[in-house]
């Protein structure tokens, strides 16, 4: 009953959210400005989309191996690509990582091994896109002139810094305790994990680097977007909103991201100088453009091996 309830909040968020920004853009417009050059830079948007979710694998097989769960990159692509599909269909915004928690245990490497290897994946992942915004906040400060959007963007990443710099500092406190008490034990062995990956001399430049080359092709993604349509928006800034968009969009509180994503880039848009509806105009697109890559990973896991031994096993998504 619980995970129902939260399942219909966040569809009621997300439908909600979406209401609002679709009153700021005009269909018909949007649409007419669709010609076939658009249909090039929404390939090239998909292309680099799989290519995100390539770089995403090789960081994963680094992670899951200090995890001790070691993956073989095809198999590790083919369950990134699965968890695409996923991440627009359960009704939670970690779906795709639940799942793809499901096969790698599956698979034999063990509940314990393979929940670290995600929750590590995506705890290094949420420090690279900290440390990025504000690496740009000189420029960010430039772009966005209205007080509100700056003291918004940086209680925002201060609070996302914050967190990820405390997750570390955790992982290296060597109080007995943490280990021993239930709430504290699993949380504390991730982080141990992680101050271990990053902290390597050789593994923790090669995760770094993967990290800011994913987020920068979130930028790329949306870039393409923008030019598949013909706003008025440069790449600098798109790579200065993007980020904090992404940010706001992993909080679970809504279906894929729907609704939050689009009020906060129409939103960011705005703080900018730039059209709102611009904004929702290309956070559309560029939700449009990770359901059609979901779908292709849907096809993967209708005909995958995972797939055809699930049987009648429920897959268990956290809530």
């Amino acid at each position: 009953m619980r995970r129902i309830l939260l399942s219909t909040i966040k569809i009621l968020i997300s439908a909600a959210l979406l209401y609002l920004a679709l009153r700021k853009i005009n269909p018909s417009e949007l649409i007419s400005r669709f010609t076939v050059t658009s249909l090039f830079w929404i390939g090239m948007a998909i292309a680099v989309t799989f290519l995100q979710i390539f770089i995403g694998v090789l960081r994963w097989r680094e992670i899951s191996a200090a995890c001790g769960a070691p993956l073989e990159l095809g198999r590790a692509m083919r369950y990134n690509v699965i968890g695409a599909f996923f991440n627009q269909t359960l009704p939670s915004a970690i779906g795709g990582d639940a799942v793809r928690l499901w096969l790698v245990a599956r698979a034999g490497a063990g509940w314990r091994a393979a929940t670290y290897s995600i929750f590590v994946d995506r705890a290094i992942g949420l420090v690279a896109l900290a440390i990025l915004i504000v690496a740009s906040l000189p420029w960010s400060y430039n772009l966005i002139t209205d007080p509100n959007g700056r003291s918004a963007l940086l209680l925002l990443d201060l609070a996302a810094l914050a967190g990820g710099i405390g997750f570390l500092i955790f992982g290296a406190l060597k109080w007995s305790w943490l280990k021993t008490w239930w709430a504290t034990h699993h949380i504390h062995a991730c982080a141990v994990i992680a101050n271990r990956v990053i902290f390597n001399r050789r593994r923790g430049p090669l995760v770094a680097i993967l990290s800011i080359v994913i987020h920068v092709l979130a930028v790329v993604i949306a870039w393409c977007v923008v030019q598949s349509i013909a706003a008025p928006v440069s790449f600098g800034q798109v790579f200065l909103l993007i980020p904090p968009v992404m940010l706001i969009t992993l909080m679970p509180i809504s279906i894929a991201g729907w609704g939050v994503r689009e009020a906060t880039m129409g939103l960011a848009f705005g703080f900018a100088g730039l059209a709102a509806n611009e904004g929702v105009n290309v956070s559309l697109l560029f939700g449009a453009v990770f359901f059609i890559v979901g779908a292709f990973g849907g096809l993967v896991w209708i005909f995958s091996a995972e797939k055809a031994a699930q049987g009648s096993a429920p897959i268990e998504v956290p809530e």
